[in-house]
C-alpha cells in the first residue's frame, strides 16, 4: 500500500481547503478582489435618469464605480431618460424605483395624484440659463423685446424663461418666440437671437466651437429653481424605508466623492456613453460644481421656502391649478 508522507498530507489538505474556499461551498457566496466574502445578495434597484448619460449625472455613475452601491447592499442599474422614457412615469409605474428629473415635474405631477416625493436635491442652484453669442449685444431680457428667441415649451426651460419675463416685466407677445430642440444651429447662424439652455451643456457646446457668449442668468432676476431631484414613489418609502436610506445615502456619498474628483468622475461617465468627449464632460462636471452648492450641508438637502416659491410660481404662471401640501414634496429624512 502506497505511503504518504505526513509532509506530503498537509500540503495536500491545505490545497484541498483552499479549492473548496475558491469554489465556494455551494450557497452562493463569492470572493472578491480583496479576499473577502460577497453574499451575493444584493437588492437589485434602477435609477431612471431625467435624460441621457452625461457628466450632470456623474455621482451617481461615481457610487457605481466606486462601489458604495454594492457596500450599501444595492445593484444599482442606471438608465438613461428623455421623452421617450419619461423618469416620473417609468417611477411611479412601479417598474423602477428611483428617478431625477426637475423639482417642477413633482409638483405637477403631485397636482395629477401622481404619489412621488423628492429624497434630495442635486442641483439646488438652476443651471438653466438664456444666453446670445456676444456679437449680437444681447445681455438682458429687456434686450430680448423686439427679437426672435428660441423657446422650449413644456418642461422647466419655459417655466423658469416665462418666470424670468416677469420679473422683468415683459409681456410674451413682446418677444417673438421660435419652439426649438435641441439642433443649436439656429443661434449659430443667427436664425434667432438667444436660446434657452444649461450653463454646463449647451453653453459649454457653444464656446466649445470658438464662439464667446453673454448670459441671463435668472439668479438676476430673482429667480433659483431647483433642478435635478432624487424622487421616488410614497409606495416604496412605505415598503422599504431602509432601501431608501440606504440607496440616498449611497448617491450622495458618490456625488461628495464626484465634487472632489471631477476629472475622475467625468471619465466614469463615458463607460455609460460611448458617444461622450471626456473633454466636455471634465467641463460640464466643473461647471456643475457650484450649482450642487457643496458648502450647504447635507450635500443634497433641500428648503420648504424653496419648494413654496417654485410652486407659487407653477400656480401663478399657469402650469398647475392648486398648491399642494408642501411637505407632501420632498423630505431631508434620509439624508441624516
Amino acid at each position: 500500500m502506497w505511503k504518504m508522507s505526513k509532509k506530503a498530507m498537509l500540503v495536500l489538505l491545505s490545497s484541498l481547503m483552499l479549492l473548496i474556499t475558491a469554489c465556494g461551498s455551494g450557497s452562493g457566496e463569492t470572493i472578491k478582489a480583496d479576499g473577502q466574502e460577497d453574499s451575493g445578495e444584493l437588492k437589485k434597484v434602477v435609477l431612471r435618469l431625467k435624460w441621457i448619460h452625461q457628466a450632470q449625472f456623474a455621482g451617481f455613475y461615481t457610487a457605481v464605480e466606486k462601489g458604495y452601491y454594492k457596500d450599501a447592499g444595492l445593484d444599482v442599474e442606471i438608465r438613461p431618460g428623455g421623452s421617450d422614457f419619461p423618469s416620473v412615469q417609468m417611477v411611479a409605474s412601479g417598474s423602477e424605483e428611483f428617478g431625477v428629473t426637475g423639482a417642477d415635474q413633482i409638483i405637477i405631477a403631485r397636482e395629477k395624484g401622481v404619489p412621488v416625493k423628492a429624497v434630495s436635491t442635486i442641483y439646488r442652484k438652476t443651471p438653466f440659463v438664456m444666453f446670445a453669442l456676444k456679437e449680437s449685444g444681447i445681455s438682458t431680457m429687456e434686450d430680448l423685446v423686439g427679437q426672435k428667441v428660441g423657446i422650449k415649451l413644456g418642461g422647466n426651460e419655459e417655466l423658469t424663461f416665462r418666470a424670468m419675463e416677469k420679473s422683468a416685466g415683459i409681456e410674451t407677445s413682446q418677444i417673438e418666440e421660435m419652439p426649438i430642440k435641441y439642433d443649436l444651429s439656429p443661434l449659430l447662424t443667427g436664425q434667432v437671437k438667444a436660446w434657452p439652455g444649461y450653463v454646463i451643456n449647451e453653453v459649454l457646446a457653444v464656446q466649445e466651437q470658438g464662439k464667446e457668449v453673454n448670459i441671463i442668468d435668472p439668479n438676476d432676476y430673482g429667480i433659483n429653481f431647483y433642478a435635478d431631484t432624487l424622487f421616488t414613489t410614497e409606495s416604496v418609502i412605505e415598503k422599504d424605508p431602509e432601501l431608501v436610506k440606504s440607496f440616498v445615502q449611497a448617491s450622495m456619498k458618490g456625488w461628495d466623492y464626484a465634487l472632489k474628483n471631477p476629472e475622475e468622475a467625468a471619465e466614469f461617465g463615458l463607460k455609460y456613453g460611448d458617444k461622450l468627449d471626456l473633454e466636455h464632460e471634465v467641463a460640464m462636471m466643473k461647471a456643475s460644481i457650484p450649482l450642487l452648492e457643496p458648502e450647504k450641508l447635507p450635500l443634497g438637502s433641500t428648503e420648504e421656502e424653496a419648494w413654496g416659491t417654485l410652486q407659487k410660481s407653477l400656480v401663478e404662471l399657469g402650469f398647475v391649478k392648486k398648491e399642494q401640501d408642501l411637505k407632501s414634496l420632498f423630505t431631508n429624512e434620509y439624508l441624516e
